[in-house]
């Protein structure tokens, strides 16, 4: 069986530059993705969500069709989170689905807390500076 892939947010960057045909999914919650930002031509598709923050049951099936909806049934899949622990949850759900070529970006978009709990200021799609757009 395969197992999901990791790359860093600028290899992820090229990496979706030379496979157009990748699908770049931002699993975060409606709020985050709206809210707090979300990287340039992710599509949304949450893993967890609120109010409740339960699983997405739907998770595999929207993927699939967001796949349908342009991509090729092999082509790539680029999971994205806040800090990289969910969207390698969610790597892992496709990858058991039978997804064969997964990818998880490690730092996610926020990256992880700094000495002040603070985001974005130690790693992260955003502190990077990879294009991003917000609400």
């Amino acid at each position: 069986m395969s197992q999901v892939k990791t790359l860093g947010p600028k290899q992820a960057f090229e990496f979706l530059k030379e496979h157009p045909g990748a699908l770049f999914v931002d699993v975060r919650a409606n709020m985050e993705y709206l809210f707090v930002g979300h990287p340039a031509g992710a599509v949304h598709i949450p893993g967890i969500d609120e109010p409740d923050w339960k699983v997405n049951p739907h998770f595999v099936t929207q993927v699939r069709q967001a796949i349908l909806g342009g991509a090729s049934g092999a082509a790539p899949i680029v999971l994205i989170c806040r800090s990289g622990v969910r969207s390698l949850d969610a790597g892992k759900t496709l990858i058991e689905a039978g997804f064969p070529e997964v990818y998880n970006i490690a730092e996610g978009f926020e990256g992880t807390l700094d000495d002040q709990h603070h985001r974005s200021s130690v790693g992260g799609w955003r502190f990077h500076g990879l294009p991003w757009e917000q609400c």
